[in-house]
């Protein structure tokens, strides 16, 4: 579990420092520029649309609720809610495992 949790905490690291350039650059790329896209950092890019009219919508992780996360996590009390925090994304890993 610990090496398990050290990766997620560096995910999480990661998440909150990461750059969002890539992911804006992806809204910009025209029909015959799709092999780039395994070029782009898309780390932070939670969702991403773009509407036959040209529009488009693009939704970024949440920095301030990852760094409250690891606040969280490092402040007194870690093991409990490190513990709490880690058994849910183990039974989510599960369940996204079983489908």
């Amino acid at each position: 579990m610990d090496k398990e949790r050290t990766r997620l905490l560096k995910q999480l690291e990661k998440l909150a420092r990461c750059n969002v350039n890539d992911a804006v650059k992806l809204a910009f790329l025209g029909e015959g520029e799709m092999e780039e896209i395994d070029r782009l950092d898309l780390t932070p890019l939670t969702g991403f649309k773009r509407s036959d009219k040209g529009g488009v919508e693009v939704q970024l992780a949440d920095r301030a609720a990852i760094l409250e996360t690891l606040v969280k996590l490092s402040a007194g009390g870690e093991d409990q809610r490190a513990a709490e925090f880690f058994q849910a994304w183990e039974k989510q890993a599960e369940k996204q495992e079983e489908t």
